[in-house]
């Protein structure tokens, strides 16, 4: 639990980097690529501010969680990432004036309930120490 603040930039960083990107698109307005060469158009996506701004904030978020990676198991600090979308659903409804109906709000219930479990179970891992002892090697014993 102690690599949580890091897990959580990098929930927030990717939501962050979500509404960015929306709302760069929505700047640009439709997006065609009729009559248009598609590299130039790309580029254009690309590089117009916000969505820059989102593709560079998901640069960061990728860091941290490539950091959190090294700190912690995948199955443990992965799930957190779905605290994204709630996030995300909230943000955007507040922003954007997006629907938020109680389908959603039951699903963002669902996602923050299990990762509360996942993080109760990394809780009580983080405690256990596993040590391998070298004259041991080969044997199924296993030090705690």
């Amino acid at each position: 639990m102690k690599y949580i603040t890091f897990i959580l930039f990098t929930v927030m960083t990717n939501a962050a980097a979500q509404l960015m990107l929306k709302q760069g698109m929505m700047s640009m307005g439709p997006v065609s690529f009729e009559g248009v060469n598609p590299f130039v158009k790309l580029s254009q996506v690309v590089f117009s501010p916000w969505v820059f701004l989102g593709l560079c904030t998901f640069v960061i978020s990728m860091a941290s969680h490539l950091y959190v990676l090294s700190k912690v198991e995948l199955s443990f600090a992965y799930p957190f990432l779905s605290l994204a979308y709630v996030a995300v659903a909230v943000f955007a409804y507040f922003v954007f004036r997006e629907d938020l109906n109680g389908w959603r709000i039951a699903g963002i219930a669902c996602i923050c309930v299990g990762t509360v479990l996942i993080a109760q179970s990394g809780r009580r891992h983080e405690d256990q120490t596993v040590s391998i002892n070298p004259d041991k090697i080969g044997t199924s014993e296993i030090v705690r």
